[in-house]
């Protein structure tokens, strides 16, 4: 063989050893593209409701109020390529990100998912929780050890599952009520916690600790609601905290005769709190594209997202800037009336 032939060879099985270890090696990113969505007025795929309602009086709800999801290719364990990942850079409907962004270092697909699945619960909690807050029902808020901090007093003295319902006699309405009755007093002294403990109720003194600064006693709460009524949401394998405010505007609109769409078809995203604060989420561009797909016209967008939707709200969208649940309420009663709203 001579020279010229060997080098063209070689450069040719160089080149095919490239491709191959191009095609199978995996790139450390996911992408991510629009994904289903769900109408909160509507059922799920097995024909119940997407959200029922036992022990309180409901309304017809007509129109949408669609929850929008993102879907992702990658993560993990998977075959995702150099090819596929510059494929979809160049969508602009998909975005490629870094892997670490969804799926924190060492941790599985399926322990991303046990999360997304908790955290989908939590939303609907706090969704329930909103949406009572704004029609004025009332409703109990306990809050429950999660775990204690190793070192640190309430490790000795508390344990996973107990509801901290008082702090030196102080009623205890939610973490932050906790924090500022540990905080009221100097560090270093000794607070008497009555917690509701496997059905007993029992006082437990715990001496607070300075951490930077601040009394702590080391505890790690979570904030579960006792509701007078039942609201049950279905949605399937979805997971995330990003629904919330959908599912809390489709509560109101179950609850309340007045119909929030006036027909039309809306759609949104936003984490909720109890009090019913519109919070930023991820996916914001794919999940507008889904729905605009779905056949959305008008897009509740929380207002700290509204500098991602610049360039890329789809044809035929109205986007709308919301920072509470009641704001959206308002917005929704004011696009019924022709009248205008504050968008992004």
């Amino acid at each position: 063989m001579s020279r010229r032939s060997l080098t063209l060879a070689i450069a040719g099985l160089a080149t095919v050893i490239g491709i191959v270890i191009t095609v199978l090696v995996p790139v450390p990113y996911v992408i991510l593209g629009a994904g289903p969505t769900l109408n909160t007025l509507g059922k799920d795929s097995k024909g119940a409701p997407l959200i029922t309602i036992s022990g309180h009086q409901t309304y017809p709800a007509a129109g949408h109020l669609n929850m929008v999801t993102v879907s992702y290719e990658g993560g993990p364990g998977s075959n995702l390529n150099i090819f596929q990942a510059l494929r979809s850079w160049l969508d602009p409907s998909q975005a490629v990100v870094p892997e670490s962004e969804l799926f924190p270092p060492g941790q599985t697909a399926q322990q991303t998912q046990a999360q997304d699945t908790a955290q989908m619960a939590s939303s609907q909690q706090l969704a329930t929780a909103a949406a009572f807050t704004q029609l004025h029902i009332k409703y109990e808020t306990q809050v429950v050890v999660l775990s204690t901090v190793a070192g640190y007093p309430a490790s000795k003295a508390l344990k996973p599952g107990d509801v901290i319902q008082e702090v030196d006699g102080k009623p205890v309405t939610g973490q932050t009520s906790l924090s500022s009755l540990i905080t009221s007093r100097p560090a270093g002294s000794t607070l008497q916690l009555t917690v509701l403990r496997g059905g007993k109720t029992l006082t437990v003194p715990v001496q607070s600790k300075s951490s930077g600064g601040t009394p702590v006693i080391g505890v790690q709460v979570q904030e579960h609601y006792k509701f007078p009524f039942t609201v049950q949401i279905s949605v399937g394998d979805i997971g995330g905290p990003s629904a919330g405010m959908m599912f809390a505007l489709g509560i109101i609109d179950k609850l309340t005769p007045d119909n929030l769409t006036g027909g039309k078809f809306i759609a949104g995203t936003g984490e909720i709190t109890a009090a019913g604060q519109v919070q930023p989420i991820g996916g914001i561009q794919q999940k507008m594209v889904g729905a605009r797909d779905a056949g959305a016209t008008v897009f509740l967008a929380p207002a700290a997202n509204c500098a991602d939707t610049k360039g890329a709200v789809p044809a035929g969208l109205r986007v709308v800037k919301v920072a509470t649940l009641s704001q959206a309420v308002s917005d929704l009663e004011a696009i019924k009336a022709g009248k205008s709203v504050p968008s992004c």
